[in-house]
């Protein structure tokens, strides 16, 4: 007879501080680190392949039992953290994690800015279960009222009104977008009402973050569709540090509508707010893997490694930003 598990009825808060503290912030570093060895080499695959597999390595090391509800997109092509796979050591509370082990892929192939490995885990029932699909996306940061933005006004109302509730005229609004053909309508819209542009090749994610501290990033609002796994983690996030996001599936094939009442999406038109795709108590973390504006990527010394994380909890509304310095240098495997 199989002994009792002492952690089944663990409380789900007091399960989550330790992750928050230390062991959510070694899966994010050593997906980035291990990504990082491989940046600006132009090979998407095998820089999203050393990040799965450390992201993979280290979740399995937690106390947790944990499912991964979202996970490496079918779009991609690559080794998956797959939707269903559970991970953990089996003992402790049971999560949905959402993940993204290489947020921008390209970006680190190319070595630019804002490439992340990114992760966040809620409790269980608590992230939506989002198909692989795009996802029409708006985000603010916080301190605005409640419909600032929505997403079935026109770009123009959108920018308006958010230049009214921040008190400055349009022209000093800045919108991030990311750079598809699918968004040159929507560049038009924005560009015609004195606003600025601030067009990212990849990692949607950290765009919608980035709205969150404009005086840091230059960007306000975040405007466009993109994959709704990646809405998912960025609702995570907001939950944590404040603001507003709305995400609406398209679903705009037969099959694609199927997929996702597979999945329990039961209205294929609902507008999702940020509490909505991500519930309850939600943490989430990120490492830098390329410089950025929110996090410095991996520098790789002689005698260590240095990372820049953040990790955010939903229920304290807690930002804690930890750069560290590794000097144990066979935990991340040989130098680059």
């Amino acid at each position: 007879m199989d002994a009792p598990n002492r952690f089944a009825d663990m409380p789900i808060s007091g399960g989550l501080d330790r992750i928050l503290t230390i062991e959510l912030v070694r899966v994010t570093e050593r997906a980035a680190v291990a990504a990082a060895r491989l940046r600006g080499r132009g090979d998407e695959m095998a820089a999203d392949q050393a990040a799965v597999d450390a992201m993979r390595s280290e979740l399995n090391r937690l106390p947790i039992r944990g499912t991964v509800v979202i996970g490496e997109g079918e779009r991609d092509e690559a080794p998956m953290l797959y939707i269903g796979e559970e991970v953990g050591t089996g003992e402790g509370p049971a999560v949905d994690i959402a993940l993204d082990p290489l947020e921008g892929t390209t970006i680190c192939a190319k070595n630019l800015p804002n490439a992340l490995a990114v992760v966040a885990i809620a409790e269980k029932g608590s992230l939506l279960n989002a198909p692989d699909v795009y996802m029409d996306k708006i985000a603010i940061g916080p301190g605005y009222p409640a419909g600032t933005v929505d997403l079935d006004l026109s770009p123009a109302e959108n920018i308006e009104r958010l230049a009214k509730a921040k008190g400055v005229l349009v022209d000093e609004i800045t919108a991030c977008i990311l750079d598809r053909p699918r968004h040159e309508k929507l560049i038009e819209a924005v560009r015609a009402t004195g606003a600025a542009i601030r067009l990212i090749g990849d990692g949607d994610v950290a765009g919608v973050i980035h709205t969150t501290d404009p005086a840091e990033t230059g960007i306000d609002i975040y405007i466009g569709s993109g994959g709704a796994p990646e809405g998912v983690l960025a609702a995570a996030a907001l939950r944590c540090i404040g603001g507003q996001m709305q995400g609406r599936l398209i679903l705009d094939t037969p099959e694609k509508v199927a997929r996702a009442a597979r999945m329990g999406i039961e209205d294929p038109s609902r507008v999702y707010q940020a509490e909505d795709m991500a519930k309850g108590d939600v943490l989430f973390a990120a490492t830098g893997v390329t410089d950025g504006n929110m996090l410095a990527g991996v520098k790789f010394g002689k005698d260590s490694i240095r990372t820049h994380t953040i990790v955010l909890r939903s229920s304290t509304r807690t930002v804690r930003e930890i750069k560290a310095r590794h000097q144990d240098m066979d935990k991340f495997g040989p130098e680059s």
